[in-house]
């Protein structure tokens, strides 16, 4: 405290108290996590989004009812404006939870929905770059075979 403080806390009777460090409000206590070790972090990540989810859409209707009340006491064009966009947001937030879903459900069908058909392949490039792509595959095989060796034509050629 300031000399000045001192002083009129001496004349007006005022005990000095002891005042909270900054420090002690700098660092906030880390929120609680309820983790199931059984599950994947995808599981669990979703489980928390979810409960965030419900925790601040239950805090936006209470909030809606808090400036509803206060709109239809003073009934001020603003405070019916604030209360409409809160409505919004907190609509948005409903859709957001149905997302998180929706991703969930995508993230989950993904390992099934793997096939590896190709229908239309498009070769991007010119004739020659074709042709040297398709003699190393024609080599390829030729290593990979039986024998190493090429097969002999039957046509007669010698």
């Amino acid at each position: 405290m300031s000399k000045l403080e001192d002083n009129v806390n001496d004349i007006l009777g005022i005990k000095k108290e002891e005042k909270f460090s900054l420090t002690e409000f700098e660092q906030p206590a880390p929120v609680p996590r309820k983790i199931d070790e059984t599950k994947d972090d995808i599981d669990n990540d979703y489980s928390h989004s979810r409960d965030n989810y419900y925790n601040l859409i239950d805090k936006g209707n209470e909030a809606i009812e808090g400036i509803l009340d206060i709109a239809k006491e003073g009934q001020h064009p603003r405070a019916y404006e604030v209360a409409g966009q809160l409505i919004g947001q907190v609509a948005q937030t409903v859709d957001k939870l149905q997302d998180l879903q929706k991703k969930l459900k995508d993230l989950k069908e993904v390992p099934g929905k793997t096939t590896a058909n190709i229908k239309n392949a498009l070769f991007v490039g010119s004739t020659n770059e074709l042709q040297k792509m398709l003699n190393r595959k024609k080599e390829d095989e030729i290593i990979e075979g039986d024998s190493g060796q090429p097969e002999k034509d039957n046509t007669g050629d010698k």
